[in-house]
């Protein structure tokens, strides 16, 4: 018979648990409503992320801290592999197939729960002066956030890549470095937009021209019609047309947020916005409490993380950003990103319920009876 020790249920934080529940809850339900075959599926990706967590949570992490360096250029291999035996799908190279099984892998979603353990791993090593990292130190971690961005943005997946180099420099915002390290860097990197432009592929401008044009792209367009019939309390699933009949893109995915508002009004977008916000509050709350540079990078990260996904995605889906592949944390249809963020959820969960050396050595004597 299971019987966790009580010292550990303690410690353990519920309220994040509390939070995301409702948000898996209805992505299970509404992924099922637009297209049922992609809500089964949805629910095996959900029960592996659940196994994932609980498996990982009793797993002596702290004890494992070796293993991030492993995990984190081994992830860099595999993106590097991209190159060489990449799988091409609506003409980017992102996928390695695996052969005999018909089985594809992403890398770029693979490699973020390693960068963010990378990052905990080489801060805790070396903390932050008062004033914040210098610019040795900082030049050294920005070594580890723009290799994976370079090689993502290369695929091309300018999307997946400028959320990793934001949620790279976000945690060292956090974190704390020298306020004359971010003054330079703004303007080196006003500086080299022109530049950054002309680098562009041209979908990727196309993409910026929708954006800043008056009429904005179908898939925008239809996106705007979902969210403004769904009206102040939204419509039955049956009424709600722009998603029934085809009519919004990707509705399971990308454009989800638009289906929210479709089908619950005003009131529902605003309900899942105070949720994601609640849980973002709460996880830089965990953050800014954390004893240890492990727990502060990875609930800091993970709230940042949650923060930028949300943000783009949402602002995306009302022409208020440009078009790009990123999902609603935990909401979308999509195996890989639920995983991911099951497996930072549950490294954050094991390092604040495990904080005190003593629980490791009890919890193979008293855990498990």
């Amino acid at each position: 018979m299971l019987n966790i020790d009580r010292r550990i249920l303690a410690h353990f934080d519920f309220v994040t648990v509390v939070l995301l529940v409702p948000i898996i809850f209805l992505s299970g339900w509404l992924i099922n409503e637009i297209h049922p075959v992609l809500g089964q599926k949805h629910l095996t990706y959900v029960a592996v992320g659940i196994g994932v967590f609980v498996t990982l949570f009793l797993l002596p992490v702290r004890r494992m801290f070796w293993l991030i360096p492993i995990f984190y250029w081994g992830s860099v291999l595999l993106l590097v592999a991209v190159e060489f035996v990449g799988h091409v799908r609506l003409g980017a190279k992102r996928w390695i197939e695996i052969p005999f099984v018909h089985f594809t892998l992403q890398p770029s979603e693979l490699i973020k729960p390693a960068f963010v353990l990378m990052l905990a791993y080489l801060i805790s090593r070396n903390p932050p002066e008062r004033d914040g990292y210098r610019f040795k130190e900082f030049m050294k971690l920005s070594f580890f956030i723009l290799l994976p961005f370079i090689l993502i943005a290369k695929e091309p997946d300018l999307g997946t890549a400028v959320v990793l180099a934001s949620l790279g420099y976000g945690i060292l915002f956090l974190v704390g470095v020298h306020w004359k390290i971010w003054v330079g860097l703004g303007f080196a990197f006003l500086v080299s937009l022109p530049l950054v432009y002309t680098q562009l592929h041209d979908y990727q401008r196309q993409r910026l021209t929708d954006f800043v044009s008056e009429k904005p792209s179908y898939h925008v367009e239809q996106s705007i019609i979902a969210i403004g019939s769904g009206g102040f309390m939204g419509k039955e699933k049956e009424d709600a047309t722009q998603t029934q009949m085809k009519f919004l893109p990707i509705a399971s995915s990308d454009f989800i947020f638009a289906y929210v508002v479709e089908r619950f009004g005003f009131l529902g977008g605003l309900f899942l916005i105070s949720l994601y916000s609640a849980l973002i509050i709460h996880l830089l709350m965990l953050s800014n409490w954390a004893s240890d540079y492990y727990t502060k990078v990875v609930s800091g990260g993970l709230s940042l993380l949650i923060f930028i996904y949300m943000s783009m995605n949402i602002a995306m889906t009302m022409g208020l950003f440009p078009v790009v592949g990123v999902p609603l944390p935990m909401l979308s249809y999509g195996g890989s990103s639920f995983v991911n963020f099951m497996v930072l959820f549950a490294v954050m969960e094991n390092l604040i319920a495990y904080k005190f050396r003593y629980l490791y050595d009890n919890v193979g004597k008293k855990s498990f009876v």
